[in-house]
């Protein structure tokens, strides 16, 4: 049974309908029609992020985010952190306002700075302990090229494999370029020699994110859940 039901969804965002039911098809395809988790989402805030900003692509995987959050989740939320250099803001998406929320944001923001994975890992990791919850994290984490600190986004990965929260990686921008290597190589670090489990995918969405259809962008960001979820229960991490 999803967390929120169709006409939950219908009432308080009815432009997000067909992502609801797109998520719910991808998750039985992939198992986890059952499951629960708390859904976070990580957006890059750095100064070569301009064009996604503006051509909506952000939005458009804000509102996707929130259409598959209906299901994992029962507050209709999503907590987001927008990062660059620093923290740029702690903030949230919501079924009932959710159209033109991101950009509502970016108006308030300041400096579009450098790209530190670390600094937004630990505001989620923060935030997910404070929070109490039981249920594991899903967080979805946009960006549009390497860290700043590869050393620094790389300890923090292996670091927080023991903790009951998956990383999903999604990368704005040309799938063939180099700036998305040190993702890639990420995706693969060694289990166990690195990290206890594989807590991290990635994918690179493309030069224009919203051209990738519904059922195809969830069936990426819940290609690598599933088995997480199993070595992560297998190992007690979670419950």
């Amino acid at each position: 049974m999803p967390a929120l039901s169709l006409q939950k969804v219908e009432e308080s965002a009815p432009a997000l309908v067909s992502l609801y039911k797109s998520a719910a098809a991808s998750l039985e395809r992939h198992g986890l029609d059952d499951e629960t988790a708390a859904v976070y989402l990580v957006v890059d805030h750095s100064g070569s992020m301009r064009p996604y900003f503006k051509d909506g692509s952000v939005q458009a995987l804000a509102d996707r985010v929130l259409g598959l959050s209906a299901h994992l989740d029962d507050d209709g939320r999503v907590p987001v952190v927008f990062f660059s250099t620093d923290i740029d803001a702690e903030t949230e998406i919501a079924l009932e306002n959710h159209q033109g929320r991101i950009g509502r944001i970016v108006a308030n923001l300041g400096h579009m700075g450098r790209t530190n994975y670390h600094v937004a890992m630990d505001a989620v990791i923060d935030h997910y302990l404070e929070s109490g919850a039981s249920a594991p994290a899903l967080v979805v984490f946009q960006t549009d090229g390497g860290p700043s600190s590869r050393l620094a986004a790389e300890r923090y990965v292996c670091k927080a494999a023991t903790l009951p929260m998956f990383w999903q990686f999604i990368g704005f921008g040309n799938p063939r370029s180099h700036q998305f290597d040190f993702l890639r190589r990420l995706d693969e670090l060694a289990v166990p020699e690195r990290r206890c489990v594989d807590n991290a995918g990635f994918f690179a969405a493309g030069t224009d994110p919203r051209k990738v259809n519904d059922a195809q962008l969830y069936d990426r960001l819940l290609g690598e859940f599933p088995q997480w979820l199993r070595a992560a229960r297998a190992r007690g991490i979670v419950r």
